[in-house]
This record gives structure tokens, C-alpha cells and sequence, in this order.
């Protein structure tokens, strides 16, 4: 503890021994124990202290209690939150994450009690968020950690939705060339229903539940003044199109590199989640020390332990890796018993479970969650003799998002990490791996459902034709291992190695465009050595290779013509999408607004289904307008389309302002979820930013209005063996209090690029440290 730090002190009942918390000046918390029992303990209590009521509502959005505290207006969304929980042998579930995880979950969960109890017994406030709405937090049970699986990031049922409604609305064949240009697809393959399947069932109400039981709590005076005959208008709480965009658009990127690239001399791994922006952050970083453990780094602040950073022996990062791990299931049921479905050569009892749900001024009330052999009943339509189902790997022991990285953390070479890996089930992600015995890796882990006899991209009967068969062997992956090149780096396109597919099951098809990919392995290939400056530059770099590649072909069209205002704007620009220029404001207007549907309409899509491939899949549209023809026609409608994103541009400058830059109209918003409720400022103002989908700087925008969606929350740069040079930040600060000076005190650095130190020795902690909390029984 420094001189200049504060100190302050806490009883929790149950801890075995003293603790110590210190905060340093940039809002991480070292935690220290002397067992694992009040380490974790520690940690739940510390994960209350700074986001109370974040995890207080992620538990009951999770687990279907939100009516409880808010009233009829989340009366849909918790019966929909129901349906997704694990429901499965809890004894399983456990011995999936290693033998303390039950341990470690009680833990977890008892120190959070503890702080919820101090604030109902008026010894610590309330955040005032609970002031604001009545409410108070609960008590957590160790399974409550498990149970939830809504915050996951899997995939791709809403992919299989929107497929269906264009094939139904353009035919099988053209709808699915036109669904390329939303989703392109790997290994050549193009979809076709399997037989029995009609795309024209399938309408936004079958994913209707999912979407709510996925969606975050939402809060405005309207819903929470719904009555309960209103408790069925409370039902959408996105379109589609964002809740699709939104499983394509998390991704992130990381990369590993060996000590002989490096002007360290030693490995240095960097990573940057890519998650929907909020506040307060989706992630939290945190430092945990006792013996035999020192693992500092990022996770999510309802799970214990931390998902990427480092323990002093080794560091490890990861990216959402392409992997298919949901299906839609379609069933026929007797016309006289909607209860029954028609299963291999007989009928099916529908399973039936029916819970009391508790509403705010209301009695509570009853209803029925309906399940097959593949999972939940998401919609029932008995007018047709159909029930839509989901399957999805959530439902299986062992697939709780992020647990299995109480076992990861732990490892100190890489035989433990890659058999730590072994029990990864969701989300699917490629891990990379780097040690202080100059080991860099890379070994995707995750759930991954083996089909034998269909490709998973669209629903199919669940008559018993279409079964999994099993998951994907751990041992059996793709990996690789100090590669002769020097590094690894993923930002989930596909990079499953072409020899691999060739004789394994397929993973997915669905991965995210390669633009951020082929920057990295670009940048890194270079003969001079990398240092850790050059990381955090990389993790900053709003250049965009389809924008170089669409200028690249457009120039055949426009050549050095001045006429055309936008492209004298265009023809010199180097398709960096930096905030402060204008070229990139007008490009992104005309990529995404008008240079995609042009595609669609060139290739017949009517103007029905253009928005069902909105926002369009950027590689697919760029590798569309490097493969086409040089004709008239083309030409005057890509000169033509360039004038329509002009007049759109010039009327988005603010005050009338000539060629606005990117910034002013790709902005930022973070907004409290309560903000619409308060009078005080909780929110931060608009942030004027770069980049899009195709740049390392990751910021996918609405279509709408530009505003940015999904970004980096968290960036490190590690330094593996000199661990307190290591960079990181964690977008817009540490604490979810609005009065916490870390609220958002890292957002400058954030928009900056310009990380803070992520200290780890006791001496550097000591340093830096500004309040120290001694925790005692």
C-alpha cells in the first residue's frame, strides 16, 4: 500500500482469512487471499462493489425474474429467459469446469450476498440506479452462474430465418445467390432445403422469443408502467435485422508473436474483444492472487475468474471462431393433440413444465414452457400443425460461456492450457496461447455440433432425420503450434486449414469478413522486428482493405473525372477510415448504402427483399464489383448510385458544414440504460469515431444514422515475461457507479489509443495504488 493511497475496511462473514483489495489509479482491483474459498469470495464481493446493479439485472433478465422487480411489461421476456436455461444435471455441469468450479461459483456467490446484504442493511448505499427504479439486489446461488446462458455468443438461428424469408420471397435459387450478398458462405457450398422443408413457414414471430430471451433489459416510463392486459405488447425489443447483425458483428481480434519478431526479445500478445458497446462495460478486468495463483485480466463481471490475460506464466486471448452451433427444428403436430410431433415413425410427447413467474403489483403468474427432444418450443403454430424448436448447445451440461476458463487460467505450459481447453463449450473461439518459454499457439475450442447429413443453414424437419451426431472431438481440432512464420493472429474469418477440412466434419460456414484478417497477417509478416507500440497502433488502425479494393476497381469507371464531385473527394484517397476525413464519410455512405443494394438489384432482388439483406456482407459486394464486367450499363449505374450517396452525404454536415468527416456522423453513443429515466447525467456525449467492419479499429454502425454499434470494450498488449510493461484499457472505465471517478476515466485513452499500464508486480501495484479495502470475517 502506497503512501498517498486511502484505506478502508469491510467484514464479510465466511471468509476464512483476511483479504486485501487494491485499487489502482486506473479503477483494477489486485485482489489478494490466502486460499481460493476467500479469493473468490473476494471477487464476487468486488464485482458488487463496482457493478451491483449490472449483475443484479443480468441475473434476473438471465434467470426470468425481471417482472418481479419492473412490472408486466417483462412479463414476455422472462417467460422467453425461461425457456434457454440449463435445465440439466447440475452434477454434470459441475464436473464439466474441473473439480473446484462448485467451490469457486459458491464462493463467488456468497461474496456478492455479502455486499447485497451490507446495502440492505444501510451500512454500504445503494448504487443509485436501485433508487431510482424502487428495487433492491438479490441473493445469487452458486448455479445461478451456470444456469444462464443467454449471453453467450452463439449461432445461427437467426442466420436460418432470414435465409428462409429470401428464399421464400425470391425462390430457392436466386434467393440464394441473393442471401450470399448478406452472408457469404465458405467452401463453396450453397444452400438448398432439405427435403420437407418449406421456407415460406418461417416468419419473425418463430425466433420471436429468442430474440427477447437474448435481448438485454430494456427500461422506459412506458414499459414500466405496463399493465398486465399490455404485458403481449412487450414482446419486440429489437428487429430482427439488429439481432442478426448483432451475432455477425462480435467479433474481435488477437494475435501472438514469437520472441524472434519481437524488439523485446521476448512474445508479445495482444487481443481486443469486439462486443455491442454499453455502459458500463461488458468487461471487467481484475487481478487474483493466493498460491499457486496470479492471473490478472478481462472477463465478464457476473462470471469468476478472468477469460484473457495472463498468470505470470503464461498469456492467452481469444476471438469468436465460426463454428454452427444452433439449429432450427420444424415439427409436425396431431391435428387433434398440438402436444404430440411426429417423430421417426410415431408421435412424441411434448415435454411441459409449468412455473409461477411473480409480477410487480399482480398476482403471479402461471405458464407453460414447452420442450422436445432438441429443446425449447419457441412457437407453436397450431392453425398449420407446426411447432418451431431450437437446439442449441446451451442446453447441454457443460456449455455455460466463459466457465471453462477457471481451468484455462490456471495452466503454466501448454499442456495444461490445451487440455484445459478440452471442456471449452461456448462461445466457440479461437484461443491463442503465448509463454515465457517463447510458445506461441493457436487451438480453437468450443461445442461443435457434427451433421452428417445437412449443412445446418437452414431449418429442417425435426422428424429424426436430421440429428447431431455428437460434438466435434476436442483432440480431433485444428491447431498450430510455433509456426515458421513467427506469429498468429485470428479475427474470425476462415482459417481452418484447407488440408484439415478436407478430412473432418465442417465447422461452420458463416465467418466474418477476412479484411481484418489479412491486415494482421500482412502487418505482421514484415522483416522489422514488432514492438509493443506497434501493437497498440495495430489495435488502432482504421485502414480498410475494401475500401483500397473498391476504389481499386472503380477507378476503371471514373479515371481522373472532376465532374463528379464525390469522386475528386475519392480518387486520391488511401481508404483509411479515419475519424477526421471526409473521403471516408462519403465512401461508407456509398458502400453501404447504395453500392449494395445496386448489387442486389443487378443480380434481380426485388425491392421487397433488399432489406432482408441489409446490412449487405462487404467482401461479397467488393469481390461482386472486382468480378464484373466493364459495361455501359454497369458503369452509368455505379456513376449514378456515387451521385445519390453525394446528395445523402452533403446533407449530413451539421450547421450546414461542407464535406463533414467521417467522425461527425459516425458517432458513439454511450447511453445508461436508465438515462431516459433520470435527470442526471449518466451517459457521455456523442464520440466522434473511425473505422467499420473491415478495420482492426472495429466500428459497425446502423445504417440509419451512423451511430456505432459493436467495438472493442477491452484491448491489451502484453508483454509475456516482463509483465508490468504490458498496455491495456477497458472502454469507459472499470465501474458501473455513475459517481465512481472510474465511470468513465478510461474513455479518453480508449478513443485515443493511447492504453494505460496494466500493472502486475507487487511493487508496481503498490505504486500505482490509490484505495486499499482489508477484508476481514
Amino acid at each position: 500500500m502506497s503512501d498517498a493511497s486511502r484505506l478502508t475496511k469491510a467484514q464479510i462473514p465466511g471468509l476464512k482469512d483476511d483479504a486485501t483489495i487494491n485499487v489502482d489509479q486506473w479503477g483494477v482491483a489486485h485482489i489478494r487471499a490466502s486460499n481460493l474459498h476467500d479469493l473468490f469470495v473476494a471477487q464476487g464481493w468486488n464485482a458488487a462493489r463496482d457493478r451491483l446493479w449490472q449483475i443484479d439485472t443480468a441475473r434476473k433478465r438471465g434467470l426470468g425474474l425481471l417482472a418481479r422487480d419492473f412490472g408486466p411489461g417483462y412479463l414476455e421476456q422472462d417467460r422467453a429467459a425461461r425457456l434457454l436455461l440449463y435445465r440439466g444435471d447440475m452434477a454434470a455441469e459441475w464436473r464439466a469446469y474441473g473439480q473446484d468450479s462448485e467451490e469457486i461459483c459458491t464462493a463467488f456467490a456468497s461474496g456478492i450476498n455479502a455486499y447485497v446484504d451490507a446495502c440492505n442493511a444501510g451500512s454500504i448505499a445503494l448504487p443509485p440506479e436501485f433508487l431510482l427504479l424502487g428495487h433492491r439486489p438479490e441473493h445469487w446461488k452458486a448455479e445461478d452462474v451456470v444456469r444462464v446462458r443467454t449471453h453467450s455468443l452463439t449461432r445461427n438461428a437467426s442466420s436460418e430465418l432470414l435465409r428462409s424469408k429470401v428464399m421464400a420471397a425470391a425462390g430457392i435459387e436466386l434467393g440464394a445467390k441473393l442471401d450470399m450478398l448478406r452472408k457469404d458462405l465458405s467452401h463453396g457450398i450453397v444452400p438448398k432445403p432439405v427435403e420437407g422443408f418449406d421456407p415460406a413457414i418461417m416468419t419473425d414471430r418463430v425466433l420471436r422469443d429468442f430474440n427477447l430471451a437474448i435481448s438485454p433489459a430494456t427500461f422506459s416510463k412506458e414499459r414500466l408502467a405496463a399493465t398486465l392486459d399490455e404485458a403481449a405488447l412487450w414482446t419486440t425489443v429489437a428487429p430482427t435485422g439488429d439481432i442478426v447483425r448483432a451475432s455477425f458483428e462480435e467479433g474481435s481480434n488477437n494475435w501472438a508473436i514469437s520472441a524472434e519478431k519481437t524488439t523485446t526479445g521476448r512474445p508479445i500478445l495482444a487481443l481486443d474483444p469486439h462486443r455491442t458497446h454499453s455502459l458500463p462495460s461488458i468487461r471487467y478486468v481484475v487481478h487474483l492472487t493466493m498460491p499457486g495463483l496470479d492471473v490478472i485480466g478481462a472477463g465478464e463481471p457476473m462470471v469468476p475468474g478472468i477469460s484473457m490475460g495472463h498468470n505470470g506464466k503464461i498469456a492467452f486471448g481469444l476471438t469468436i471462431f465460426g463454428a454452427d452451433q444452433e439449429d432450427v427444428y420444424v415439427y409436425q403436430t396431431k391435428k387433434d393433440d398440438p402436444d404430440q410431433y411426429a417423430y421417426a415413425d410415431d408421435w412424441e410427447q411434448v415435454e411441459t413444465i409449468t412455473e409461477t413467474i411473480p409480477v410487480k403489483g399482480y398476482p403471479d403468474q402461471k405458464v407453460e414452457l414447452k420442450f422436445t427432444r432438441h429443446g425449447p418450443i419457441i412457437y407453436q403454430d397450431e392453425k398449420n400443425h407446426r411447432a418451431f424448436g431450437l437446439r442449441t448447445v446451451w442446453m447441454d451440461a457443460g456449455m455455460a460461456p466463459y466457465m471453462a476458463s477457471l481451468s484455462v487460467m490456471k495452466a503454466t505450459n501448454y499442456t495444461e492450457y490445451s487440455s484445459a481447453l478440452e471442456g471449452w463449450g461456448c462461445p466457440s473461439v479461437n484461443h491463442i496461447y503465448a509463454d515465457t518459454a517463447n510458445t506461441i499457439a493457436w487451438k480453437p475450442s468450443g461445442a461443435t455440433p457434427v451433421r452428417n447429413n445437412w449443412d445446418g443453414l437452414l431449418p429442417v424437419p425435426g422428424d429424426g432425420r436430421f440429428e447431431w451426431n455428437g460434438y466435434l472431438s476436442p483432440q480431433s481440432g485444428p491447431l498450430e503450434i510455433n509456426p515458421s512464420r513467427g506469429f498468429i493472429a485470428t479475427a474470425n474469418a476462415m482459417n481452418v486449414p484447407v488440408a484439415w477440412t478436407a478430412s473432418n466434419p465442417a465447422i461452420g460456414y458463416e465467418w466474418l469478413d477476412s479484411s481484418r484478417h489479412d491486415t494482421l497477417h500482412n502487418e505482421l509478416s514484415r522483416s522489422e522486428p514488432i514492438s509493443l507500440e506497434d501493437c497498440v497502433a495495430l489495435q488502432s488502425s482504421t485502414r480498410s482493405p475494401i475500401a483500397v479494393r473498391v476504389l481499386k476497381r472503380v477507378k476503371r469507371v471514373f479515371g481522373n473525372d472532376n465532374n463528379e464531385q464525390a469522386w475528386r473527394l475519392l480518387q486520391n484517397w488511401d481508404g483509411d477510415l479515419a475519424a477526421h476525413s471526409a473521403p471516408a464519410a462519403i465512401f461508407e455512405i456509398w458502400f453501404s448504402k447504395h453500392l449494395g443494394p445496386l448489387v442486389a438489384r443487378l443480380e434481380g432482388a426485388a425491392p421487397e427483399i433488399i432489406p432482408l439483406l441489409m446490412p449487405f456482407d462487404a467482401p461479397s459486394i467488393a469481390s461482386w464489383l472486382e468480378k464484373a464486367p466493364d459495361s455501359p450499363e454497369i458503369a452509368k449505374a455505379l456513376r449514378q448510385s456515387l451521385r445519390d450517396a453525394w446528395t445523402e452525404y452533403t446533407a449530413l454536415g451539421e450547421g450546414g458544414a461542407a464535406n463533414p468527416p467521417w467522425g461527425s456522423i459516425h458517432r458513439l453513443h454511450l447511453r445508461h440504460p436508465l438515462q431516459a429515466l433520470t435527470d442526471k447525467e449518466w451517459s457521455t456525449g456523442p464520440i466522434a469515431l473511425g473505422g467499420s467492419s473491415s478495420t482492426l479499429n472495429y466500428a459497425t454502425y446502423r445504417l440509419n444514422d451512423f451511430s456505432v454499434i459493436s467495438g472493442p470494450s477491452v484491448r491489451m498488449v502484453i508483454d509475456v515475461g516482463a509483465w508490468d510493461n504490458s498496455f491495456f484499457v477497458n472502454n469507459p472505465g472499470q465501474s458501473g457507479l455513475p459517481d465512481s471517478p472510474h465511470y468513465i476515466d478510461l474513455l479518453k485513452p480508449w478513443h485515443a489509443g493511447d492504453p494505460v499500464p496494466l500493472s502486475y508486480s507487487e511493487e508496481q501495484i503498490d505504486r500505482v495504488t490509490t484505495v486499499t479495502i482489508l477484508l476481514s470475517a
